[in-house]
């Protein structure tokens, strides 16, 4: 019997990796590692057939699939570089919101909400109402990001400071030889007579380059480090990267070990066309976004941002989605909810 060092959890006997917290659990020794790889190959990439690394039982891949589980034992298997191979690190959520009733109340509440759309739901047509298990590629990414951006504090005493000298510049300088008189005679205007307007022509030269700001260009600028750590979810459908999760975690902690003896055999658990290569890609660029909108929105005027992103660990989850299209006098809505959390994923239409 094995248990996570770091957490406690239960786990296989052959089990190199926590499913509750990630930690590695060991390694095998040298000799067997060499004896057998972490990753065998079970078919070319071309390949039209092969077995089940676990059950034996047959697979054929569809056209385009890269991410397929045996509809025996539940089994992954990928398609990479190297050909077909064997999957690692694969879990499920159990389904928690599972009464379509539920859903729908709670669709109800999520359509009808604002002013604006009173009775959304009432008014339209349900097209759609399914519940799968969808795999999602959960990518572990470090970002850190640094930010150089502009002291607005700073800035706005500096225009205040400019303001104030500048009406003891024009204060003082109101009748004087800058107004047109010549020299330094004061010079009395008669009624209805105003004075002619100054222009940076005749302001002072360190007026024009520190009181138009300028000037004190070092002490506007404020540097900050933003680091943050993602289990990223890339999902691993192309027709659903419409959905894709911008800024969405799944409850990692109530994660498992993949068993498709406990999915009940109304809901359908759907394959793969994005496969792993794909997924960290997609992971680091999408992460790199959402630290610049974080950025973005924490500072209003942003003169430098650069994103270091370092990919780590991948597993493949399996997440049950509710799926709800509906059609609003032409207009199409399409809501994606986590029916392990109950929460919206995504949204389109609303």
């Amino acid at each position: 019997m094995l248990f996570c060092p770091k957490c406690g959890a239960q786990l296989p006997d052959d089990a190199t990796f926590c499913y509750k917290c990630g930690t590695k659990v060991g390694q095998a020794p040298a000799q067997e590692q060499q004896a057998k790889p972490s990753q065998n190959v079970l078919a070319p990439s071309g390949a039209t057939s092969l077995k089940c690394p676990n059950c034996g039982a047959p697979i054929s891949p569809k056209f385009g699939e890269m991410v397929i589980t045996c509809e025996y034992c539940g089994s992954g298997v990928t398609l990479g570089d190297q050909g077909w191979t064997g999957i690692q690190k694969q879990t499920m959520l159990p389904v928690k919101l599972g009464d379509s009733n539920q859903v729908n109340t709670m669709i109800t509440s999520l359509m009808d909400k604002g002013f604006m759309h009173r009775h959304l739901h009432e008014d339209s047509t349900q097209e759609e109402m399914n519940l799968s298990y969808v795999p999602y590629w959960i990518v572990s990414v470090s970002a850190r990001t640094t930010i150089v951006a502009a002291n607005v504090a700073a800035q706005v005493g500096q225009t205040a400071t400019t303001a104030a000298l500048m009406g003891v510049i024009l204060g003082g300088m109101g009748g004087g030889g800058f107004g047109g008189g010549g020299g330094g005679r004061r010079r009395i205007f008669s009624r209805g007579e105003m004075p002619r307007p100054l222009t940076g022509f005749f302001l002072p030269r360190w007026f024009n380059l520190y009181g138009m700001g300028m000037g004190y260009g070092g002490g506007m600028r404020k540097s900050e480090q933003m680091d943050a750590n993602f289990n990223f979810p890339v999902v691993a459908l192309k027709a659903l990267t419409e959905y894709q999760p911008r800024d969405y975690q799944f409850n990692l902690e109530e994660r498992t070990l993949f068993d498709i003896s406990k999915i009940s055999k109304a809901i359908k658990v759907l394959n793969g066309d994005i496969g792993e290569d794909v997924a960290r890609s997609q992971a680091k660029t999408l992460v790199d976004q959402l630290q610049s909108e974080k950025a973005h929105e924490k500072y209003h005027m942003i003169q430098q941002l650069t994103t270091q992103s370092d990919v780590g660990d991948v597993e493949l989850l399996h997440a049950p989605i509710w799926f709800a299209r509906y059609d609003h006098k032409g207009n199409k809505i399409v809501l994606v909810i986590d029916a392990n959390s109950g929460k919206l994923i995504n949204s389109l239409g609303l």
